[in-house]
């Protein structure tokens, strides 16, 4: 004989339908916690990778030097780093303009420069 499968209550059928995870899929997942206020961002990443891969603190602080230094390196070349899901850092650059001295009021010359940019990614855009 088979069996009819169970009818969606309605508040599940609301949260299925807004694209939210029902209690029974949130048990797997991945749980990311923000830096704790009075630490430092770098420590705190430094220890999420030791917890999450199981390596030592030395490997950690070794593996975030390399990727932070690798960014670095991109972009001083001006080569776009993309992490999918996450966003992207590229180097834009701003041409010379006429600028005013704010305390004098005097016109002055600005000249051109790069600054790093970051666009975010969908998924980083949607979780806020």
């Amino acid at each position: 004989m088979a069996r009819t499968p169970a009818r969606k209550t309605s508040k599940a059928k609301a949260t299925a339908q807004r694209g939210r995870a029902t209690p029974a899929t949130k048990a797997g997942a991945k749980r990311y916690t923000a830096t704790p206020s009075g630490t430092s961002d770098r420590i705190h990443l430094i220890g999420l990778i030791q917890n999450t891969t199981g390596c030592s603190a030395q490997r950690a602080r070794e593996t975030l030097n390399s990727l932070l230094g690798t960014i670095g390196a991109s972009l001083k070349k001006n080569q776009k780093v993309q992490l999918t899901g996450f966003g992207s850092f590229l180097v834009r650059k701003r041409r010379a303009r006429k600028g005013r001295n704010p305390g004098t009021g005097e016109a002055i010359r600005v000249k051109a420069s790069k600054s790093v940019r970051f666009r975010p990614g969908q998924t980083l855009k949607r979780s806020l």
